[in-house]
């Protein structure tokens, strides 16, 4: 993925870069464009050890840092789009087609959960870990490994508080 800037702003961090430095103000939201997957929507955040490309996580709007998304999450969520792990500063994406890491046998236009594996989605259901705002694009493997395209519309989970 390419994303650049859609905004008529000074992009301090590119989208897909991990920086140990905090260039923008944390809970900056940026819209950029990219040439496959079109528009989208991304938050800058803290990183939390072990994010990789892809990884889903769990955000928190007080302090703005990160935690990989598992089973039984409350709140906000965005995919990692850079291995942004703790003590670094990256950019999330929360709106329009990305690409989420996924367990096997994830099915193209599947719901997405969460799952004991943290970071990582899959289509089976699992009570109260639905991810309102999150589905499947693709199958697992597309467009890499371990990978699938997902539409993102500004994703939470509430286990099952009102599911």
């Amino acid at each position: 993925m390419a994303y650049g800037s859609g905004e008529n702003a000074l992009l301090g961090q590119a989208i897909a870069d991990t920086l140990t430095s905090k260039k923008m103000q944390l809970g900056t939201r940026m819209k950029a464009q990219d040439p496959t997957y079109g528009p989208g929507e991304f938050i800058y955040l803290k990183g939390v050890a072990s994010t990789a490309i892809g990884s889903v996580v769990l955000f928190n709007l007080d302090d703005w840092s990160t935690s990989l998304a598992t089973a039984n999450d409350k709140g906000p969520i965005a995919v990692a789009m850079s291995a942004n792990v703790a003590n670094q500063y990256g950019w999330y994406q929360i709106y329009g087609k990305g690409v989420a890491k996924v367990l096997a046998s994830f099915a193209d236009n599947g719901d997405c959960y969460l799952t004991a594996t943290a970071g990582s989605v899959d289509d089976a259901d699992v009570a109260g870990d639905f991810i309102r705002g999150m589905k499947g694009a693709s199958a697992i493997d597309t467009p890499s490994t371990g990978l699938a395209e997902v539409e993102l519309a500004y994703p939470q989970v509430a286990d099952g508080a009102d599911n």
